[in-house]
């Protein structure tokens, strides 16, 4: 099986170039940051502190994940109900952040995440797939660009949905997200020795998915 991981950070572009190229390269796609904000809009919802431990672990029992393709894109559902609209506010990706920080919230979605590449060919992309999830990747890419660019397309993202954006509040929102992922104790964020770094700050979405393509080729053929 071939497995291809993207990681980096809030807002470089993983989840948009990662479902393309799994399009086109016809690999299974698996947003694994979809799933850890499930996991964090749950907390939310229960009222619970997203950054207990304990709290948070109480509640992974009645949590039930499922990700299935309708018409081409990825849907997540939280015990049966599509939330895949509702996992991608602000809130929900600061809850998912700091679950992501917690032991028993990794160990519950690591296992599934390692099945699925198992038994078919998949692009997964997060924050520790190469470094942790999938250590043995095939082709490893840590794609980035600057906070500011970052900031500007998620503020363009969220206008776009008509959802009022502030520049300065979104690029404070994502220097803190960096913050908080880069500095967790649990597989905190950070390229792969192995990964190879593609920085787009400069690149449209086109030259973004044309060098992320021109990397995982290379890389299969590397590997034979």
């Amino acid at each position: 099986m071939i497995s291809v991981a993207i990681d980096g950070p809030s807002g470089a572009g993983k989840s948009s170039m990662a479902k393309r190229l799994a399009a086109e390269l016809g690999y299974t796609y698996v947003d694994t940051g979809a799933m850890y904000r499930a996991i964090g809009l749950y907390a939310l919802r229960s009222g619970a502190d997203a950054h207990d431990e304990a709290a948070v672990a109480a509640l992974l029992p009645e949590i039930r994940l499922d990700i299935a393709v309708v018409d081409g894109t990825q849907h997540v559902y939280l015990n049966g109900e599509d939330v895949s609209a509702a996992i991608r506010t602000e809130a929900a990706g600061m809850a998912a952040s700091a679950v992501g920080t917690l032991a028993p919230v990794r160990a519950f979605l690591l296992e599934t995440q390692r099945a699925l590449a198992r038994s078919r060919n998949v692009l997964m992309d997060g924050r520790d797939i190469g470094t942790v999830v999938l250590p043995n990747a095939t082709v490893k890419i840590f794609l980035t660009a600057s906070a500011e660019a970052r900031a500007e397309r998620r503020r363009k993202e969220l206008l776009e949905k008509g959802q009022p954006a502030d520049y300065a509040t979104v690029l404070a929102d994502i220097k803190a997200r960096d913050w908080q992922d880069s500095h967790r104790a649990i597989a905190p964020l950070r390229p792969a020795a192995d990964a190879v770094l593609l920085d787009t700050s400069a690149m449209d979405i086109d030259e973004s998915f044309a060098a992320l393509k021109a990397i995982i080729a290379a890389g299969i053929a590397r590997r034979g």
